[in-house]
């Protein structure tokens, strides 16, 4: 195999030379972070989705070929089949409510029927790393994951099955089940599995073995099991999380409690992960995931620098949002622009995917024209104040003192302009648009991290609109109940700043 320069993402990449890919589930999780990978090592990429318009606001869709396709039809499957190379299925029905085992094992002999027809050279599959017993003693979602690999194994077309267990990124179900647990509780009473082996792989690392697999010179047909080379209980995948984002030690406690559906019904309850996706995976989770061996590494090398650690593959997916800055954006998910690590989120993840977000936004319109309220809001802290409840601000000003912050003390190093860097009392200036936006990141003792957005824009009228949002991701359960505890005086000071920043623009005009 011939290596490439290494791509945006900094994964070591085979030459493509153009051999078309079909990607099935370049919706989903792992596809939507591959497809970049496959053309920038100079793949043709097809991708499939069951609507073709759910491709289309993908930062890729217009470098692709986009097919409709549900792999049920086996029409379908044949058309998006069509000269293609190698086949990359990565579509999953967990959480798809009952009956998924056997539509997956339905899907599976279309797509083998379908290669066979289309005269495709390798299928390779994402598989799920499973201890090694009969099929019926596996979970559900185990035992639909090996039916499907055992399906495409036994077709006509050679095959190559990844079999991977925890991968760690953000916007993975699995990593998110131990930020989500790990971020929420310091004290975790669990079920037994919490002792279960557990192979963790990174996210980078299944994009690395996937975009190989599609330059390989000859077809193989045979299971591969993937991992990070070494293998941890879940309870300390949890305690290793923590100390890695930073939070106060947790304390795992395993409890005799094997029922896989109580321990489901746990996770749906302490997380925001739906009950429909815990339950499965939960019940996964009772079963050993640990590779018995790395022969992957004879057909595809080991990336460069070697495989990543539960460690670095955590620390990957939350650096961004523990350190970068804040987006720019009004939108409900305030971390929208394309992520530049595949362990880090990406607009098309979950919902409940990536770290927790308190906002509280505010929006209002006024007479006077949009550079007066700019005039304001650029001028706003220091000896000008806030323009709401001084009492409640100098109150908080002076528990950041207490707690050795900066409170209030520090001012403003020029009262009219706001510059990159810029101090504003416990503020600090992340990034300003001249007349039009500014996000301040505050530099307070609050159990988390926190910035203030304001932005002017022109209405039909002649007057202005001034949007205000507060932003905090929290640090641990001390984190959120400070939150909790600030929001009867957001209530009180928000409305009624934006409403004296537009009176006071109102004053400047005059």
């Amino acid at each position: 195999m011939t290596s490439e320069p290494t791509s945006p993402l900094e994964l070591s990449l085979p030459a493509g030379h153009g051999r078309r890919v079909l990607v099935t589930g370049a919706t989903g999780y792992v596809g939507g972070r591959l497809i970049p990978e496959l053309l920038a090592a100079g793949f043709t990429v097809r991708a499939t989705a069951r609507t073709v318009d759910d491709l289309a606001d993908r930062p890729w869709s217009e470098d692709v070929e986009q097919v409709q396709a549900d792999l049920l039809e086996a029409g379908d499957v044949r058309t998006a089949m069509q000269e293609v190379h190698t086949v990359l299925y990565l579509v999953h029905s967990m959480g798809s409510g009952s009956g998924f085992i056997d539509r997956e094992a339905e899907m599976a002999r279309t797509v083998a029927a379908a290669a066979e027809e289309s005269g495709v050279t390798q299928v390779v599959f994402l598989g799920g790393l499973h201890p090694d017993q009969p099929l019926e003693q596996l979970s559900d979602h185990m035992r639909s994951r090996e039916q499907v690999a055992r399906i495409l194994l036994e077709g006509e077309v050679p095959t190559l099955v990844f079999q991977a267990g925890v991968v760690i990124g953000s916007g993975s179900v699995s990593f998110e089940m131990i930020r989500h647990l790990a971020e929420r509780l310091p004290v975790m009473p669990g079920p037994s599995w919490l002792e279960n082996r557990i192979e963790p792989v990174a996210i980078r690392d299944v994009l690395y073995y996937l975009a190989h697999a599609c330059a390989l010179d000859e077809p193989v047909n045979r299971s591969f099991g993937i991992g990070c080379g070494q293998d941890q209980s879940f309870a300390t995948m949890l305690t290793d999380y923590a100390e890695v984002a930073g939070l106060s030690r947790r304390r795992v406690y395993p409890l005799p409690i094997p029922a896989q559906h109580l321990s489901g019904f746990w996770i749906g309850l302490v997380t925001p992960i739906p009950r429909g996706i815990a339950m499965p995976l939960a019940a996964s989770m009772a079963e050993d995931a640990v590779t018995t061996e790395h022969e992957i590494a004879g057909l595809i090398p080991d990336p460069p620098g070697g495989l990543t650690g539960f460690r670095e593959a955590c620390r990957r997916a939350i650096e961004r949002q523990r350190r970068g800055p804040l987006d720019q954006t009004w939108d409900d998910d305030v971390l929208t622009e394309m992520a530049q690590d595949p362990a880090e989120p990406l607009p098309s993840d979950p919902e409940w995917a990536g770290n927790t977000v308190f906002t509280d936004e505010r929006e209002r319109e006024g007479q006077a024209p949009p550079e007066a309220v700019w005039a304001v809001v650029e001028s706003i802290g220091g000896r000008n104040g806030w323009y709401s409840a001084p009492t409640l601000w100098r109150i908080r000003g002076l528990m950041d003192q207490a707690l050795g912050g900066y409170g209030l003390a520090r001012g403003r190093k020029d009262e009219q302009r706001l510059r990159v860097n810029d101090h504003v009392d416990w503020w600090r200036v992340e990034s300003v648009d001249p007349g039009r936006s500014v996000t301040l990141r505050a530099e307070m003792r609050a159990g988390g991290r926190a910035w203030l957005q304001f932005a002017v824009e022109g209405t039909d009228g002649g007057g202005s609109r001034l949007r205000q949002r507060a932003v905090f991701f929290p640090s641990g359960v001390l984190g959120r109940a400070y939150w909790r505890a600030i929001q009867p005086f957001h209530a009180l000071i928000f409305p009624t700043m934006a409403k004296n920043i537009l009176a006071a623009a109102d004053d400047v005009e005059a």
